[in-house]
């Protein structure tokens, strides 16, 4: 007689570690950048994440908007998420807009 499979077993795919999934972000982050980005961020939603800002020249508020609103999705979905290899162009934007790097990286994630 053939046994029944256990169902309750945890699969091995539960116990393998994430990996993460990286966004680059393009060299002008404005208005027309706005939903492309939203719908790549929305894509790796339930994935850790890393967003390569190493590109950026020119951030927009909208663009921004997005990013802060993913640091705060990832956050409240226990994710970390990461901004890293932000150019110094990515880092002036934010400092305009009063927004530290740092608002928007899950700092454990980064060491």
């Amino acid at each position: 007689m053939p046994q029944a499979q256990d169902d309750s077993a945890p699969s091995k795919a539960a116990h393998e570690p994430r990996r993460a999934r990286i966004v680059e972000l393009p060299a002008v982050l404005d208005l027309k950048a706005a939903s492309p980005l939203v719908a790549e961020l929305l894509a790796c939603r339930g994935d850790e994440l890393l967003v390569d800002a190493s590109r950026v020249e020119r951030l927009g508020g909208q663009c921004l908007q997005a990013l802060m609103s993913a640091a705060i999705t990832w956050k409240a979905d226990e994710l970390p998420l990461a901004i890293v290899d932000a150019s110094q162009e990515f880092v002036d934007g934010l400092r305009r807009f009063g927004v530290a790097l740092e608002d928007l990286t899950d700092q454990e994630f980064t060491k």
